[in-house]
């Protein structure tokens, strides 16, 4: 029996009773923390010997932080984007190290350069820059902001 036919058989206030809360847990909501504002006024630190620094001790490793992905790139340059997709506002950007290396968008396959250039098209129309923001070492301490 297919979903339609089970909910047709329980009947209106059945079916709604059973779908209402999945159409709640699966809507676009900032209560959810699925869609959120792109981050503003970003000025942090990360000390590289930390354990939360311990995947940018390698190229091509990543965190999320204050809604910002860092990335210690192919190259071994640090750079900084927004978590926060361009394309609709989710915070599922991250960061992939194939080829050249990338930020990836893992809700809609938004692809970004890493200087927030639109790589691929989404939804038949091109996602808006990702934001991204300066980072600068001094010794072991990495800053990152806008």
């Amino acid at each position: 029996m297919e979903r339609k036919d089970f909910l047709r058989s329980l009947g209106a206030g059945a079916a709604f009773a059973l779908t209402f809360p999945c159409l709640q847990g699966c809507s676009k909501d900032e209560a959810n923390g699925q869609i959120v504002p792109e981050p503003t006024g970003i000025d942090f630190t990360i000390d590289l010997k930390s354990e939360e620094a311990e995947p940018l001790a390698n190229n091509g490793g990543f965190i999320r932080k204050n809604l910002v992905v860092v990335v210690r790139d192919l190259q071994g340059n640090f750079v900084a984007a927004s978590q926060v997709c361009s394309h609709e506002q989710y915070d599922t950007v991250t960061y992939v190290d194939n080829d050249e290396g990338f930020f990836y968008c893992d809700t809609h396959g938004s692809k970004f350069g890493l200087d927030g250039t639109p790589l691929n098209q989404v939804d038949s129309k091109t996602p808006r820059q990702l934001k991204t923001f300066k980072t600068e070492l001094s010794g072991d301490i990495l800053r990152v902001f806008e």
